[in-house]
């Protein structure tokens, strides 16, 4: 038996973190320190920050964020539902660059809402911060995902 490691946060402190679709303080403290530490390679090759021009400010925006495999396929999760780098991804057709210990373009290409169920189950098995973010638990057969799927932008990595 594999035993699986507690997740140091509360899933009401992680929730409450993100009121309003947007970090606190301490959200942004976070994302600061997960950000450095998955551009450097720390973790796991899961673990990535997207970087992403800003569609308002043409600045390059950061995020940490967790990726999923499904079937030999790499995608990127919005916990949050519509946020701001799911906003600036489609801003930016898709363009973007995933940091981990170097820095790779991709072509990040949004999935359906019709095929987003087995990548958001897999996404609460792997990502446990994105877990308290998403109305599904853990163990939940595919069909009560795809409930929420179109609440959770799903984008498909591809190299560029």
């Amino acid at each position: 038996m594999r035993l699986v490691p507690r997740w140091p946060i509360s899933d009401e402190a992680a929730r409450e973190m993100y009121l309003g679709g947007r970090g606190n303080e301490t959200a942004r403290w976070y994302a600061r320190l997960w950000g450095r530490l998955f551009g450097i390679g720390l973790l796991p090759r899961r673990w990535v920050t997207l970087e992403v021009r800003g569609r308002r400010s043409g600045r390059t925006r950061s995020f940490p964020l967790g990726m999923v495999d499904v079937d030999g396929r790499w995608y990127v999760v919005s916990m949050l539902g519509e946020c701001a780098w799911v906003s600036n991804v489609r801003a930016a057709s898709g363009k973007a660059i995933l940091r981990r210990r170097r820095r790779r373009r991709v072509r990040l290409v949004e999935v359906p809402a019709e095929r987003r169920a087995p990548i958001l189950k897999r996404y609460i098995d792997k990502v446990p911060g994105g877990r308290p973010h998403v109305a599904v638990s853990r163990g939940s057969s595919v069909a009560h995902f795809a409930d929420v799927a179109a609440d959770h932008p799903v984008f498909e990595v591809i190299d560029a």
